[in-house]
């Protein structure tokens, strides 16, 4: 068994931003994942999105299987998607992937079949909306950049921003090939915000190169989210910030968790910032937008 890992916590009501923002700076660059309490969304809510989530994925497979992913929206199986490019097969878990509500791709289960469904999700769309963009403006402060960075930098004008709902059946019948809920991978956007329903399996290794690779559990805290960085941060602060591989073991019990990927607009560009390279340490990685990017590694993680 992997030892459990004591993430900071970061508490987004502090009135004292600059502490705050420093925390989140050396959580960013130690581990690349941290806890997000008093954000400010109601525990109501998320019970409540759990409750859809549950309910969509108790669907008869035939039901679910009308909403089948287009655009990279709607539902998709067991054994679809596979976030480790090198892995044989895919993951042991399905998921329902909710987009920019400004847009007409997001598919939506019919009101009459799931009551409040839409709604629901609207709602903890732009909430997390909102988190991400209260968080960002302290990262902003962690990189010593304005507060309003993100946001004159147009990351989060009509982001690409995703939920994703994703379920665990739990024990599955083994082909005897190691299969796991979700393969190591690191998530591509700027920040990922999760909700976990306590049920264990999340594992994060620290240094992506080290072999043997040291794997380490990630225990969920009630009412807090697990925040992590993902690549476009990395890319941005010229691995400053570390975008941490982490995986979903095979849950022994059937798993729910939700995931907001705080991800920028579509043309926004991936560039290191001035602050964050130098003559002696000049970007590791050449510009490119979001979308191309995104379209790069979405074609890698979809069975299409």
């Amino acid at each position: 068994m992997a030892d459990a890992l004591h993430l900071p916590v970061v508490d987004l009501s502090s009135p004292d931003r600059f502490s705050t923002a420093d925390s989140i700076r050396q959580a960013c660059i130690e581990q690349g994942f941290f806890y997000l309490v008093n954000h400010g969304v109601d525990e109501e809510l998320v019970k409540k999105v759990f409750e859809q989530s549950s309910n969509f994925f108790s669907l008869p497979i035939e039901d679910k299987m009308k909403m089948i992913q287009r655009n990279y929206r709607g539902y998709v199986g067991l054994k679809t998607l596979k976030l480790d490019p090198s892995s044989a097969k895919g993951d042991s878990r399905e998921g329902f992937y909710i987009g920019s509500l400004t847009d007409d791709l997001n598919q939506w289960p019919l009101e009459e079949d799931l009551p409040s469904w839409r709604s629901t999700m609207e709602t903890y769309f732009y909430k997390l909306l909102s988190v991400g963009t209260k968080l960002l403006s302290l990262i902003a402060l962690s990189l010593k950049l304005d507060e309003d960075f993100f946001e004159r930098l147009g990351a989060f004008n009509d982001p690409l921003a995703i939920i994703g709902l994703l379920h665990y059946p739990g024990n599955l019948e083994s082909s005897g090939e190691e299969t796991y809920g979700a393969s190591a991978h690191s998530d591509f956007g700027m920040i990922t915000l999760l909700a976990t329903d306590g049920v264990p399996g999340l594992q994060i290794c620290r240094e992506k190169t080290q072999k043997p690779q040291v794997w380490e559990d990630v225990p969920s805290i009630s009412g807090a989210f697990i925040v992590n960085i993902g690549d476009v941060m990395e890319r941005w602060t010229n691995c400053l910030f570390r975008s941490t591989m982490h995986r979903v073991l095979p849950p022994r019990q059937e798993r729910y968790s939700v995931a907001f990927f705080a991800n920028p607009n579509k043309d926004c560009l991936i560039e290191c910032f001035e602050s964050c390279c130098s003559e002696s340490c000049p970007p590791r990685f050449p510009p490119i937008n979001y979308i191309d990017y995104r379209e790069e590694r979405l074609r890698f993680s979809f069975d299409l």
